[in-house]
C-alpha cells in the first residue's frame, strides 16, 4: 500500500513540476526546467553577447522576449542603435521582439505572453511580478538566463516557502502598495531573501490580478526568490479580458499543506503608508509626514501598472488643478493600457488637470527621464527610492501608492488621501481591454534565422576575456564600503550612463562612482598585478539583477568580495564572472580592515575544494576565517574564470570527444 504524499503548497508544486536535479530541501541546492524567458534593453544587450559568444545557434525557451522599455530617451545615436542591434538578435536568435512604445516587460508579458504553472526567467529583478498569474517567476543576472535560452537549467539554492494568509479587504483610499509596504516595514529590504512568498487566503478575492503584480513585483525588494500567487477566478477574468481565457487553468495550495514561515496579513487593519528617502524599508504612515512639501509625483512604472493605478488618479483630479510648483508625471505601464484609457475617456481629465503625460516605459523609475531637482521631494509609486535611482543624485524620493501621490499633487504637499473631500473611486478593468498583437515581431524560422547577421556597433563590442582566480592571491583591499550597496550603487542607471551599458569597455568609468569617484581609476591599474579586493557590509549587492554590476568591476580587476552578507542575485552574478564571495565567519573581522590592506589567499583552489570555510591573511592584521558556500559545480565554473569560458571548454571538450570517436 503506498503512504499518502504530503501536501504541497503551491510554490512546490510549481517547483516539484519543473526539478531536474537536487532536492526540495531548504538550503540545497536544485536546477530547474526554465519554459520562458524575458529581456529587457539594457541587460538584454550582454545577454544576446553572451549567447553570441556561446555559439548558440537557436534559444530553447519558448515564448523568449526581448522588450525595449528602459532605453527610450533617445539623447543621441546609441539607444536608437541598441534597438537595431536587438532586433537583428532577436531575428538571429528566434526571440520575439517587444518594441520602444509597446510597454515595460512585466505588465506586458503578464497581459500577451504569461501562462499559468509555467516558469520564466528574466534578466530583471522584477521578473517575479509574473508570479500574479500563477507563474513559477525568478529574476537573475543574464548570463543565468542566456544560460536558460540555451537549454540549461536554472540553478539556485531552495528557498523556505514564507506563507501569507491575506484576511480582510482594503479600505477606501488603500491599495496593492500599501499592503506591499507594510511588509517592507515589517521585514526590511533582507527580510525575504532565500524565500518564496505565496499568498493565499480569503482575502485573495478583494485583490484584481493587477493589485497582485504589485505584490509580487515588490516582492523583491525584500530580497524574495519568487513570489507565487493562486490562479483563480481573478486570474481566469484578467486573461479572459484580453482574449487568452484559453490559456488559464486553476492553480492553489493544497489541502492541509504547510509553509516554512507563516504570517498573517490584514488587509483590512492597513492605512495609507510611504516610504521615506532613501530605502524601500523607511515605511511610515502617511498622516507622519503631511505638509511635507512636494515638488513631484509620480504614476506609473512596474510598481503601479494597472489600468486601475491611472484611472483612479484621473477619477481624483476630474474637475481639478494640480497644485502650482507640482509636476505630476503620468507613465503608462503599456500600449494597451494607454489605448483602453483613452477608449474610456480617462485620458482627457488626465491632461486637462495640468498632469504631464509620458511615453510607456519604464522612464523616470530607472533615472530615463522626470529627474527631479536637487533635493526636492518626488512621490513615485516605483518600487524603488535608492540614492540617485532617479537621475539625480542628490534625490529626495518617497514610494507611495496612486492615490497618495494624486492627493499630495492636488494639495501641493505630501497629503493623506483620506482628506480628500470625494468618495472614494474603485475602479475595475473593462470586460474587454484593448488588444493588438501585431506591435510584436515573432521569430523567424530556423532557416531564416541563421542567415541574419548581428547589427553591431562600436557600443555592442564583444565580451572580455576573464581569466581564472590564481591560486595564490595577493591583492589589495581597494575599496571598503558599508550595508546594502545596491547594484546602483556599483553601476549608476539613469541617461547619462545606461546608454553604455551594452558596452563594459564604455561603462567602466562610472562604476561605483556615487560611492568613491576614483574606484574606477585605481581598480584599472591593478588589473597588471593580480587585481584587488572589496570588503562590504549585509545585503551586499541589494536590488536591480543588472549582471554588469558584476562583470564591469571584474574586467576592471575585481577578484574577492569580502562581505558580512551577500543579495542573492548579485551573489551569483559575481561567480558566474569568475569573481569569488566571501562571507566573514565571525562579522567582526569585516570591522578590522581598511583600504590598502594586503589580502592572501594561499592555495586558493585546494581551499575552495576542502570544505565550506577557507583561511586568509590580512597583512599584519592576522588571519581570517571565511566561508564560500559554493557548490562542486561553481567550484568548476570558477576555475574557468567564470560560465561563458565553462560552456566553451565544455563544448570544445565534446567536439574534441565526437571527433576522435
Amino acid at each position: 500500500m503506498t503512504a499518502p504524499s504530503t501536501p504541497l503548497n503551491l510554490a512546490q508544486q510549481l517547483i516539484r513540476d519543473h526539478l531536474v536535479e537536487g532536492e526540495m530541501t531548504p538550503g540545497s541546492e536544485i536546477a530547474l526546467r526554465i519554459d520562458q524567458a524575458l529581456l529587457q534593453d539594457v541587460l538584454g544587450t550582454l545577454v544576446m553577447l553572451e549567447l553570441e559568444a556561446m555559439g548558440l545557434d537557436l534559444v530553447k525557451t519558448e515564448p523568449s522576449v526581448q522588450y525595449i522599455d528602459h532605453g527610450l530617451v533617445q539623447a543621441d545615436n546609441l539607444n536608437a542603435e541598441t534597438y537595431l542591434f536587438l532586433k537583428s538578435a532577436c531575428e538571429r536568435f528566434g526571440v520575439w521582439y517587444s518594441g520602444p512604445g509597446n510597454g515595460i516587460s512585466h505588465p506586458v508579458h503578464m497581459e500577451h505572453f504569461g501562462i499559468p504553472g509555467q516558469s520564466i526567467v528574466g534578466c530583471d529583478s522584477h521578473t517575479t511580478a509574473a508570479g500574479s498569474l500563477g507563474m513559477l517567476a525568478i529574476g537573475a543576472g543574464g548570463i543565468e538566463v542566456a544560460m536558460a535560452m540555451a537549454g540549461e537549467p536554472l540553478y539556485l539554492t531552495m528557498p523556505e516557502i514564507w506563507g501569507i494568509r491575506l484576511e480582510g479587504s482594503l479600505p477606501d483610499w488603500v491599495s496593492a502598495k500599501d499592503a506591499v509596504l507594510e511588509l517592507l516595514r515589517r521585514h526590511g529590504v533582507a527580510g525575504g531573501k532565500n524565500t518564496i512568498i505565496e499568498y493565499y487566503g480569503p482575502g485573495l478575492a478583494n485583490l484584481s490580478a493587477m493589485d497582485r503584480h504589485v505584490l509580487a513585483n515588490m516582492g523583491t525588494e525584500m530580497g524574495a526568490t519568487a513570489t507565487v500567487f493562486p490562479c483563480d477566478e481573478e486570474t481566469r477574468r484578467f486573461l479572459a479580458s484580453r482574449g487568452r481565457e484559453a490559456d488559464w487553468k486553476p492553480l492553489a495550495a493544497e489541502l492541509g499543506c504547510t509553509y516554512d514561515r507563516e504570517e498573517v496579513l490584514d488587509l483590512s487593519s492597513l492605512e495609507p503608508l510611504i516610504a521615506l528617502p532613501s530605502s524601500p524599508d523607511k515605511v511610515v504612515p502617511v498622516r507622519e509626514v503631511v505638509g511635507e512639501p512636494l515638488h513631484q509625483a509620480y504614476i506609473g512604472s512596474s510598481g503601479n501598472p494597472g489600468y486601475r493605478d491611472f484611472a483612479v488618479v484621473s477619477e481624483m483630479v476630474r474637475g481639478r488643478t494640480v497644485a502650482d510648483g507640482v509636476s505630476l508625471d503620468i507613465n503608462p505601464s503599456s500600449r494597451q493600457v494607454l489605448a483602453t484609457l483613452i477608449r474610456e475617456g480617462y485620458l482627457a481629465d488626465l491632461v486637462a488637470s495640468g498632469a504631464r503625460l509620458h511615453q510607456t516605459g519604464c522612464n523616470g523609475c530607472i533615472g530615463m527621464g522626470q529627474a527631479p531637482a536637487v533635493g526636492r521631494n518626488s512621490l513615485r509609486t516605483v518600487p524603488r527610492n535608492f540614492p540617485g535611482r532617479s537621475g539625480t543624485r542628490e534625490d529626495s524620493v518617497f514610494l507611495c501608492s496612486p492615490e497618495t501621490a494624486t492627493a499630495s499633487a492636488l494639495a501641493g504637499t505630501i497629503a493623506d488621501p483620506r482628506s480628500l473631500d470625494m468618495p472614494y473611486p474603485r475602479i475595475a478593468e473593462p470586460a474587454q481591454m484593448v488588444v493588438n498583437r501585431d506591435v510584436f515581431v515573432p521569430p523567424l524560422p530556423l532557416a531564416e534565422a541563421r542567415l541574419k547577421p548581428l547589427q553591431k556597433t562600436d557600443n555592442t563590442p564583444a565580451l572580455p576575456e576573464l581569466t581564472v582566480l590564481p591560486d595564490t592571491l595577493e591583492i589589495p583591499v581597494l575599496l571598503v564600503t558599508g550595508d546594502n550597496i545596491s547594484t546602483d550603487d556599483i553601476m549608476p542607471a539613469g541617461q547619462r550612463v545606461m546608454p553604455y551599458w551594452s558596452s563594459v569597455y564604455a561603462s567602466a568609468p562610472f562604476t561605483f562612482e556615487a560611492v568613491d569617484a576614483d574606484y574606477a581609476r585605481r581598480a584599472e591599474a591593478t588589473r597588471e598585478f593580480g587585481g584587488h579586493a572589496i570588503v562590504a557590509g549585509h545585503n551586499y549587492g541589494q536590488g536591480s539583477s543588472r549582471e554588469n554590476a558584476a562583470l564591469v568591476p571584474r574586467y576592471l580587476g575585481l577578484q574577492v568580495v569580502l562581505a558580512k552578507s551577500f543579495a542573492r542575485i548579485h551573489w551569483q552574478n559575481l561567480i558566474c564572472f569568475g569573481a569569488l564571495p566571501l562571507t566573514f565567519v565571525d562579522e567582526r573581522d569585516g570591522g578590522r580592515l581598511e583600504q590598502g590592506d594586503s589580502l592572501v589567499i594561499r592555495d586558493l583552489h585546494a581551499q575552495l575544494a576542502a570544505g565550506a570555510e577557507l583561511t586568509a591573511e590580512v597583512v599584519g592584521k592576522g588571519t581570517l576565517r571565511l566561508h564560500h558556500g559554493l557548490t562542486a559545480r561553481q567550484r568548476e565554473q570558477l576555475a574557468s574564470g567564470g560560465v561563458i569560458n565553462h560552456i566553451r571548454r565544455a563544448k570544445g571538450a565534446s567536439a574534441g570527444a565526437a571527433g576522435a570517436s
